[in-house]
C-alpha cells in the first residue's frame, strides 16, 4: 500500500511497547511481527536481524516448521542468512 515506513515504525513500536525482557511469551512474538513487516516491506537486512533474535535455540521464537511452510517468510528464501536460521532449527535426526 506504500506505506512502508509507517509499518516498519508500527512494527518497532511494538516491540518497544512489550519487550522480551518484560514478557518473555509476547515479546517474543512482537520481535517475529516486526520481522514479517521487514520481509513484506523488503527490508531482508531487518528481517534476519529480528529472526536472529526471536530464534528458538534462546528459549523462544518461531519455528523449524513455520520458517519453512508459512508463506510469510517468501520474500526471504534464497537469502543466505534467512537459510542459515532456518538449517539451526532443523531436526536433529
Amino acid at each position: 500500500m506504500g506505506r512502508k515506513e509507517d509499518a516498519l515504525r508500527e512494527g518497532r513500536r511494538a516491540v518497544e511497547l512489550l519487550p522480551v525482557s518484560r514478557d518473555a511469551t509476547n515479546g517474543p512474538e512482537m520481535i517475529q511481527y516486526l520481522a514479517i513487516i521487514a520481509a513484506w516491506v523488503g527490508d531482508k537486512d531487518l528481517a534476519c536481524e529480528q529472526l536472529a533474535k526471536a530464534n528458538p535455540s534462546q528459549g523462544y521464537g518461531t519455528s523449524y516448521g513455520r520458517l519453512k511452510l508459512l508463506p510469510f517468510w517468501d520474500p526471504l528464501r534464497g537469502d543466505p542468512r534467512f537459510e542459515k536460521i532456518v538449517q539451526s532449527l532443523a531436526p536433529r535426526l
